[in-house]
């Protein structure tokens, strides 16, 4: 393996196993004021963050990594997108009552409509989907599409996205997402791509996403709440653009409060992949864990979510 494939690896992994101890270091801190995390934890580097509650264990990941893996366990079993194939996984996972799991995302899953058409159905009755729930679970098909360069990686984003995302604007979301993991696997600079990157979102929903992402945005001036995706994304990427490490990014992502586990666990991917895993505090991965409901009790630690990473990696590399 050449040292510049070393790298790619490292940072591939960054993005995976970021994401998810960014979504169970946020989950305790869910829709909570801004300034809890700090509050609680005011020196960097001091210990106890990845704490639990609200319901979750100590470094218990939610439904944001859960739907992660399953979409990257079908890439790699069917050797690409199989979009049936994902939605199943996915109905299977919510029929399976997990902790946690979004109202839009929920009822798409279990309307027993067909794959190809939950998603618009739901749209078309509540003229409301534009949620993070597509963004959140991301982390694992950018790695795995990132060597087939811009176009492939976010046409699969906005198709993964539309499984359960009527609304275009979740689509575009997870497509940006996708191309800034692209950039940073590759030793590029994800936020001074930003520019070229905006030029492929789709006209008639750049114009929102250029405000959230321009350099002097901060979330304090988001109109919506950052449950929505283009808020969620802008607060990812400022916070990656304000911060100079992994576990700074994931701190001042968590410290905006609202859905801070999904807002920590994007956050989390971007900075994973520009850091790499070993930036990423080892006292925050000892205890990751992501039970898999409807999959026989199963639970990831780090050890496996880092080989799912290097699988999603190497798979379309040669």
């Amino acid at each position: 393996m050449s040292t510049s494939t070393d790298q790619r690896a490292r940072r591939a992994v960054g993005a995976v196993l970021g994401s998810a101890v960014g979504d169970a270091l946020g989950a305790p801190f869910e829709f909570g004021p801004e300034g809890a995390f700090s509050a609680r934890f005011p020196t960097a580097g001091y210990g106890g963050e990845m704490c639990g509650g609200g319901g979750w264990d100590r470094g218990e990941a939610t439904d944001d990594t859960q739907m992660a893996v399953l979409v990257g366990e079908s890439l790699l079993e069917h050797g690409g997108l199989h979009l049936p194939d994902i939605f199943g996984r996915f109905r299977r996972w919510a029929a399976a009552d997990p902790k946690d799991i979004g109202l839009q995302t929920e009822d798409v899953l279990t309307n027993g409509e067909p794959w190809d058409l939950a998603a618009a159905l739901h749209f078309q009755v509540n003229q409301r989907a534009a949620g993070n729930g597509a963004l959140m679970r991301a982390a694992t098909s950018a790695v795995y599409f990132a060597p087939h360069g811009t176009g492939a990686t976010m046409d699969a984003a906005r198709r993964i996205a539309a499984l359960t995302h009527g609304d275009r604007a979740a689509w575009e979301g997870t497509a940006v997402f996708h191309e800034l993991v692209r950039v940073a696997l590759a030793g590029g600079d994800p936020l001074t791509a930003l520019p070229g990157i905006l030029d492929t979102v789709h006209p008639g929903h750049r114009p929102r996403y250029a405000v959230v992402l321009a350099p002097d945005w901060h979330p304090d001036r988001a109109t919506e709440f950052n449950g929505a995706v283009w808020p969620c994304l802008g607060s990812a990427v400022w916070a990656l653009r304000t911060t100079g490490s992994y576990e700074a990014a994931v701190r001042a992502a968590v410290d905006l409060g609202g859905d801070t586990d999904t807002v920590a666990a994007v956050t989390g991917g971007l900075a994973g992949a520009v850091y790499g895993a070993g930036d990423i505090p080892e006292r925050w991965v000892e205890p990751l864990h992501v039970p898999l409901p409807g999959w026989r009790g199963r639970v990831l630690r780090a050890a496996e979510l880092t080989d799912l990473a290097e699988k999603l990696a190497g798979a379309r590399a040669g």
